[in-house]
């Protein structure tokens, strides 16, 4: 146990719902991923995130080396960067775990920056975590397995897709935090439309790049993530 590591996994509603169907023994992460999927070990863990509604659905037990595969799986994208896997703890997205309950218990929630600093930690995957984190995370999944506790879901955000865009350096995905219900009211009360959202993305990356950036004055009031991107306050 003591040589076991812990891995984030995200997935959407969406395809939660395609890795079950497809047998629920084959996680996949992208093709850009594959160095890091490299690293992962037969017996190790990941931790099942559903992005969206920002809840902990289940643990997968990995029983294979990683592996290159194209064979279709999930609908969107191939994810190819693959490991064979077996079910430890799954949940429902109605009895998961909102992150936010486990605040008191996991390290990145200490001395944050800002209320949303901790969100960085789910902006990829597979993303290598806290032994002491990973394991106090198995050990709330277990409590909810046990004693499930129903928490009412938008069943919206489980069917809602992430926006792949095509890019020199492969697959980019929009992060569909706009969506998340950890978020306040006034910034998931209205989707944005794909122009504000991909230009948000766009000042965003500029920004955490260090460039600087410039935003058309009619566009500059037009959406709280577009100001947010320009005061380099983002919620994601």
């Amino acid at each position: 146990m003591s040589n076991q590591n812990y891995w984030l996994d995200l997935f959407t509603g969406v395809t939660w719902e395609e890795f079950k169907k497809a047998g629920s023994n084959i996680s996949g992460f992208r093709k850009s991923r594959w160095k890091s999927v490299q690293k992962i070990k037969p017996g190790d863990y990941l931790l099942c995130y559903l992005t969206g509604v920002s809840r902990f659905i289940g643990i997968l037990e990995v029983t294979s080396k990683p592996f290159q595969d194209n064979s279709k799986i999930w609908e969107d994208e191939d994810f190819p960067s693959r490991l064979k896997v077996k079910p430890i703890i799954e949940l429902t997205p109605e009895t998961a775990i909102p992150v936010l309950e486990l605040k008191d218990r996991l390290s990145f929630f200490e001395s944050l920056t800002s209320p949303h600093a901790w969100t960085g930690q789910f902006r990829g995957s597979p993303t290598k975590w806290k032994i002491s984190d990973g394991e106090a995370l198995t050990e709330a999944l277990l409590e909810a397995k046990e004693h499930p506790v129903v928490r009412p879901i938008d069943k919206r955000k489980l069917k809602y897709r992430p926006k792949p865009i095509k890019a020199k350096m492969g697959s980019v995905t929009i992060p569909d935090t706009i969506n998340d219900e950890s978020l306040p009211p006034q910034v998931t009360s209205k989707e944005p439309s794909d122009h504000l959202e991909i230009q948000y993305h766009l000042l965003k990356f500029g920004s955490d790049m260090g460039f600087d950036i410039w935003v058309a004055r009619n566009d500059k009031g037009s959406s709280i993530w577009v100001q947010k991107a320009i005061k380099g306050n983002s919620p994601i």
